[in-house]
C-alpha cells in the first residue's frame, strides 16, 4: 500500500494543466488500490512506536497526528494547487476568508503596516479595517492601480502589499510585474488574490509575487458544494502559516478535501467554458441598447485590457455591468425576471448566477460608503457558469427587455 510520504507533485510546467489537475500531488497506487483518493474520517492517527513518533517529530515522516492539523487527502490537495499555481508549497484552509486572516495573522504585528488596492472584496476590507486595527495594525487604502500612491504609502513599518487581480466586482486588473517589483525594492512582501483569475488564467508567482490566494470555493472546487481556501508560495515563507493554522485549526473536512480534489480534475475543461461564455456575455452585453457599461478585462473597452491581455490566458466567468438609466428598484426588476440565472452570490461554480450588489452585499452601507467601493444603485454582477452560452444571452435578453 502506498503511504502519503510516496506522494509526490508534478509541475504545471512539465505537463499539461488537465494532466496536472488529475494527476499531480497522487500516488500512482493508493490504499486498497483504489483509483481515488480514500476519505479518511479520523480524528486522530495512531504511531506504530515511540521511534515512528520521533521520526514523524523530526519531519523525516509526511503523515497525519492529528485531525486539527489537517488529514490525509489534504496533502493531496495542496500539492495538487501548489503544481497548477507553480508554487512550492500549499496551505489548504477552511474558506478563502479564513486563508486571509490565517496568513495576516501570521505575518502581522501591532505596530505594523499593510498597503492595500481599495477594489477588493468587502469581507477582506472588513477584517482589516475593524479587527485588525484592534490589535495595532494600520491599513493603507490607495486607489487600484495607482503605484505611485501605493510606493508612496510604503514606510518603515509596511510589512505587507495587498491587493486582488481582477478585483471584484469591476474586474481591474493589476500590473504584476510592477507590483512584485514594489514590494522586492521595498523589502514588503506581496499578496495577490487571484480567486477570479485563477490558476489557469493567470500565475502571480511567476511574476514574483511572494503570496498567492484563492477562495477554492469558486472556480477550484466549482460545483458549489463546498468551502474552502488557499494560501500558496514557498515553504520556508509559509512554515508560520501553516503552524497558526494547526493553532487555529481552521481546517476542511476530509470529504470537502474529496469533493474539492475532484472538483480539481475537470478544473481546465471547466475554465475553457468559463472563459468562452463569460466573453459571449460581456460581447453581448455591450452591444445591448439598455446597457451602459460592462466590466470585463477582455473587452476593448476595459480600461485595463492591454495589462489584461498581456497577463492572462482568458478572462473567467465574471461580469459587471450597469444598466442605462435605472435606479436600483428597476434594476432589482431585472434581476428578479431572470429564469436560467439563480439570484445568489458567490462565482465560479457550474450554474450561472445574477445579484445586485447593492443589495447582496452593500445594502446596509450609506450611500456615501457605496460611492466610495464603487458601487451604484444600478450594477449587476454575473458569474457565468458552463452552461451553454445562447442560453445564458436568451435568459439575459428576455430579462432585459
Amino acid at each position: 500500500m502506498s503511504t502519503v510520504s510516496e506522494q509526490k507533485p508534478t509541475s504545471a510546467t512539465q505537463r499539461g494543466i488537465s494532466t496536472t489537475s488529475v494527476h499531480a500531488g497522487e500516488a500512482r497506487q493508493k490504499a486498497l488500490d483504489s483509483i481515488t483518493d480514500p476519505i479518511v474520517m479520523a480524528s486522530t492517527f495512531t504511531f506504530e512506536n515511540t521511534q515512528s513518533i520521533i521520526d514523524y517529530v523530526e519531519q523525516k515522516q509526511e503523515r497525519g497526528e492529528y485531525g486539527r492539523y489537517g488529514v490525509p487527502g489534504e496533502r493531496v490537495v495542496e500539492k495538487k494547487m501548489a503544481a497548477l499555481e507553480g508554487a512550492e508549497e500549499g496551505i489548504l484552509f477552511s474558506t478563502g476568508m479564513a486563508a486571509f486572516v490565517g496568513l495576516l495573522n501570521a505575518k502581522l504585528s501591532s505596530g505594523d503596516e499593510i498597503v492595500f488596492f481599495d477594489e477588493c472584496y468587502h469581507r477582506s476590507r472588513d477584517y482589516c479595517r475593524t479587527y485588525l486595527s484592534r490589535f495595532g495594525v494600520v491599513t493603507r487604502e490607495v486607489k487600484t492601480g495607482d503605484y505611485e500612491a501605493m510606493e508612496a504609502a510604503i514606510n518603515s513599518n509596511t510589512k505587507l502589499l495587498v491587493s486582488e487581480s481582477p478585483t471584484n466586482p469591476h474586474l481591474s486588473i493589476v500590473d504584476l510585474e510592477r507590483f512584485a517589483a514594489i514590494g522586492k525594492t521595498h523589502g514588503v512582501e506581496t499578496i495577490i488574490d487571484a480567486t477570479l483569475a485563477t490558476p489557469y488564467n493567470l500565475q502571480p508567482i511567476s511574476y514574483g509575487v511572494d503570496y498567492v490566494m484563492h477562495s477554492a470555493t469558486k472556480y477550484l472546487g466549482g460545483h458549489n458544494d463546498l468551502l474552502a481556501g488557499v494560501v500558496l508560495g514557498s515553504k520556508e515563507q509559509l512554515a508560520d502559516v501553516r503552524k497558526l493554522r494547526g493553532i487555529m485549526g481552521s481546517i476542511n473536512s476530509p470529504h470537502n478535501c474529496f469533493l474539492l480534489e475532484r472538483g480539481l480534475k475537470t478544473f481546465e475543461l471547466r475554465m475553457q467554458r468559463h472563459n468562452a461564455n463569460g466573453m459571449a456575455v460581456a460581447r453581448f452585453l455591450e452591444d445591448h441598447p439598455r446597457v451602459e457599461r460592462v466590466f470585463y478585462p477582455g473587452l476593448e473597452s476595459h480600461p485595463y485590457f492591454e495589462t489584461a491581455r498581456s497577463q492572462m490566458r482568458g478572462y473567467g466567468g465574471l461580469v459587471t455591468f450597469e444598466v442605462k438609466d435605472a435606479d436600483w428598484k428597476e434594476t432589482s426588476k431585472i434581476v428578479d425576471a431572470a429564469q436560467l440565472c439563480r439570484i445568489a452570490p458567490s462565482l465560479g461554480g457550474v450554474e450561472s448566477l445574477i445579484e445586485q450588489p447593492l443589495v447582496m452585499s452593500y445594502w446596509e452601507r450609506t450611500p456615501e460608503q457605496r460611492k466610495e467601493f464603487g458601487i451604484t444603485d444600478n450594477m449587476i454582477r454575473l458569474a457565468i457558469g458552463i452552461e451553454n452560452a445562447e442560453d445564458v444571452i436568451a435568459d439575459l435578453t428576455q430579462c432585459l427587455s
